[in-house]
């Protein structure tokens, strides 16, 4: 019995050690400039704060990733873009069940509170990101997004809120 009992608090405190490290490192990323590819990242901080006319937008199609910070709460996450009529998108998936609902949270803050930095290549951009739920576009930006992804995004989809879309507009 007290090797059953040994051997067990030994395989708990091997398994501590790893649930200890990850969970170190996703405390320590909401303090950086920043996200990684894996946690959440506190407030972008570096990088140029862009001005001047909008960009053309289609060099986000070339890019695999951009970060993105809501300003409320101020975390940062690395996520998918496209540009499709020189506008640019975000959006997420998985939206339609439960896990999704709990696992992003940031569509719901950003359609109570759409205000954004993105940046791009050290590039920081103020954004208003504006959910569209409808509307002839959709076809457009969902192939666009799966040209570029691995998704099975429609419009079908995004009107069926599984996809929550995202213009991110200038900053009026």
């Amino acid at each position: 019995m007290s090797r059953i009992k040994n051997g067990l608090i030994i395989f708990l405190c091997l398994l501590l050690i790893p649930v200890t490290a990850v969970s170190t490192a996703a405390v320590k990323q909401r303090f950086s400039d920043g996200p990684n590819r894996v946690f959440s990242g506190g407030p972008l901080e570096s990088g140029d704060l862009y001005s001047g006319p909008e960009p053309d937008w289609s060099f986000v199609n070339d890019i695999p990733t951009i970060e993105m910070q809501l300003i409320d709460p101020p975390t940062s996450r690395v996520i998918w873009t496209v540009e499709h009529n020189s506008k640019l998108y975000v959006w997420s998936g998985y939206m339609g069940t439960t896990v999704g609902r709990l696992w992003k949270q940031w569509p719901v803050q950003a359609e109570r509170n759409g205000k954004a930095l993105i940046r791009i290549n050290g590039v920081r951009y103020e954004r208003e990101l504006t959910r569209i739920k409808s509307g002839d576009e959709l076809t457009g930006i969902a192939n666009a997004i799966t040209e570029k992804y691995p998704s099975r995004t429609t419009r079908d989809a995004i009107e069926a809120g599984d996809v929550w879309l995202f213009e991110a507009q200038p900053v009026n």
